[in-house]
């Protein structure tokens, strides 16, 4: 006998069985409706890319380690997409002249990265991402921090659920500076950084002294407080006053859940100034959800054009342990909302007719017309989800009465097929 291939998925992807897609489209759905209330539109493109826009400007440790990357058959090497925002920069430096700016777009793409599957991440998610290009001032970080809250808020999260931590890459870039410290070291420096949170501090302060030496102490001293930054730094350095003047504004904008954090750098190469991440502040969950910042340069890849953007990427996977951490997953419901049942086989056009003429009301109809029980279909329809069942006998046909069960309740009312519509 030939050995038969494994039902399960591909390890660390996901099958989305009905009531797993059932939270996937009320994510999707909340996600557009946040995005599109702040005025950004949806736009979408293939997950296949060159190789080479992930080498330039992602980061080594994304490429080398975390992409799905092949040859193909014309001999080019490619990519499954590992994040957006490059195909994104990508598409707007390809017609710069013809978009009109600030734009404002959003996208929900499914992403890949050969990670260690593990909670909160897999190897293939989806992600909310929203960008605004041509904006430079402050106030496009400031929109996309909102936008970003407001998100939150929506999924039903309170401002006590979670934190938002802005740091600014300039400002790190400052401190660099005053220490003296070479350009190739400050990238050793920003990425250990970056994983301060998943060592402990006697690892974190050694690799820092292998790279700072006598000034380990001070380097730390600095990224322990905003307090002992600006101290160093000074309030009048002009990098240290931006991110000041943000922090204003947002608290201005009602958000009082902003917290300056001094070892925020986000993983990605190309964010040039602002950075943030919004994170879970419940025990069980303590972790990071999703972040972005201001990215300037990344069209100058395309063109010598400078295009300013500031952006984030909300993942699916991370999301969805919030919403369970905090009891938010809505309850699931199937999308249809009857089951006509036939009595016999001679009402079998009786039920498909009175379904259609149903759902030209309206209604999301599903029909049986199997030689099973009546019972036995009331209790397929229990296992499909579907909370109202009707059975379809001729004198149901015959006086247009029908008797409509709410499974969910464990009710029952007599109706006429008018008020079908209205109770179902």
């Amino acid at each position: 006998m030939n050995k038969k291939i494994d039902t399960a998925p591909y390890k660390g992807v996901r099958d989305f069985y009905p009531k797993a897609m059932h939270l996937e489209k009320y994510l999707f759905s909340t996600m557009r409706t946040v995005a599109e209330r702040f005025g950004y539109v949806e736009y979408s493109a293939s997950p296949l890319e060159p190789a080479e826009l992930y080498r330039a400007k992602s980061g080594e440790e994304i490429v080398n380690d975390q992409t799905y990357t092949f040859i193909d058959r014309g001999d080019r090497e490619v990519t499954l997409r590992p994040e957006m925002t490059p195909t994104v920069a990508r598409m707007v430096a390809g017609q710069k002249r013809e978009l009109g700016f600030p734009l404002r777009w959003y996208s929900i793409p499914n992403l890949f990265r050969y990670e260690n599957p593990q909670r909160g991440r897999l190897r293939e998610h989806y992600q909310l991402n929203v960008d605004i290009f041509g904006v430079q001032g402050l106030e496009a970080e400031y929109e996309i921090i909102s936008l970003a809250s407001n998100l939150m808020t929506e999924f039903g999260a309170t401002p006590t659920d979670f934190s938002i931590l802005v740091n600014s890459r300039k400002v790190m870039n400052d401190l660099f500076q005053n220490l003296e410290v070479s350009s190739g070291n400050q990238h050793t420096l920003s990425k250990l950084i970056d994983k301060k949170a998943k060592v402990d501090s006697a690892n974190f302060k050694a690799s820092i002294e292998k790279v700072l030496g006598e000034k380990t102490e001070c380097f730390i001293e600095a990224l322990s407080s905003s307090k002992s930054l600006i101290d160093l730094l000074g309030p009048e350095n002009e990098n240290i006053k931006n991110l000041m003047n943000l922090l204003a504004m947002l608290s201005r904008g009602g958000l009082s859940n902003v917290v300056f954090s001094p070892t925020l750098m986000r993983g990605f190469d190309y964010y040039t100034e602002i950075v943030f991440e919004i994170f879970d502040t419940n025990p069980d969950n303590k972790r990071s959800l999703f972040g972005g910042g201001r990215y300037d340069n990344l069209t100058e890849l395309f063109s010598s054009d400078m295009v300013p953007a500031v952006g984030f990427g909300m993942g699916d996977v991370t999301l969805a342990d919030f919403l369970e951490s905090h009891g938010l997953i809505p309850e699931y419901s199937s999308e249809v909302r009857l089951t006509l049942a036939s009595v016999s086989e001679e009402n079998m056009e009786s039920v498909l007719a009175l379904a259609q003429e149903l759902r030209t009301s309206g209604v999301n109809v599903a029909t049986d017309t199997s030689n099973r029980s009546v019972g036995d279909k009331i209790k397929n329809t229990l296992k499909l989800g579907i909370p109202f069942f009707v059975a379809v006998g001729e004198d149901e046909i015959t006086n247009n009465i029908f008797k409509l069960k709410n499974l969910a309740l464990s009710e029952e009312r007599t109706v006429t097929k008018e008020e079908l519509v209205k109770f179902v």
